[in-house]
């Protein structure tokens, strides 16, 4: 999902500048609803442990290219699910930081441009959240169905921003369109099997309730109902 070296370039690159410092701005203020609705010490817990895991997911967890960039599994919307949608956003930017620091250097003047596609797909995935989960409903009780949807609506605009930045960077092409229709049609592998994962961390949290909130380190919104 990340944009390549020399896909964009030159005075180009300083729309990603912008719109990744607008989603920094969004981050904090995700971050800051996560240290009212709990704490500061257990918003710093989830954000590192989903840091820690998002980078875990882009080094280690299989991944591969297809058309315009590689295909990861980042299991957005599990992370949104357990730890909320602030440590969720810090965590990718963290994942997507470090990885970038120690494995892929040629990858940081594209930072911004990764941060935006990070973070706006998580904010779709809110949007949808909260259109089709009801206050009362914990997300340990979700369906199939709606977990479904929060994948579809992450990996769409995933997908979204990634051939956005792409034509924004080599134009209306022919080639870079069948480039980027291989890159979206590649990411249904992701729809399949996302899913079926949230359900089963969800199970997992189900029967671990009692002891899965210690220390404010899961979402009270796993187990509860919305404020």
């Amino acid at each position: 999902m990340h944009i390549e070296p020399g896909v964009v370039n030159g005075a180009k690159l300083a729309l990603g500048y912008v719109t990744g410092a607008a989603g920094l701005g969004l981050t904090a203020k995700m971050a800051l609803q996560t240290i009212r609705e709990s704490s500061l010490a257990a918003f710093l817990a989830r954000s590192a442990v989903t840091g820690g895991l998002v980078f875990s997911f882009f080094q280690i967890l299989p991944h591969f290219s297809a058309g315009v960039s590689e295909v990861h599994l980042i299991l957005g919307s599990t992370l949104f699910l357990l730890f909320g949608a602030g440590p969720a956003a810090v965590g990718m930017l963290l994942g997507l930081l470090v990885s970038g620091l120690l494995f892929s250097p040629a990858d940081l003047p594209q930072f911004g441009m990764n941060a935006t596609t990070l973070v706006g797909a998580l904010i779709a995935l809110q949007m949808v959240a909260r259109r089709t989960i009801a206050p009362a409903t914990p997300y340990v009780e979700l369906s199939y169905g709606q977990v479904l949807r929060l994948s579809l609506a992450f990996q769409a605009a995933t997908v979204a921003w990634v051939a956005f930045w792409v034509l924004w960077g080599e134009g209306f092409i022919a080639a870079t369109l069948a480039d980027i229709a291989t890159f979206g049609a590649a990411y249904a592998v992701v729809i399949a099997i996302e899913p079926v994962i949230d359900l089963a961390v969800l199970a997992l949290a189900k029967r671990l309730r009692e002891g899965a909130g210690t220390f404010g380190l899961l979402s009270a919104r796993l187990y509860a109902p919305a404020a």
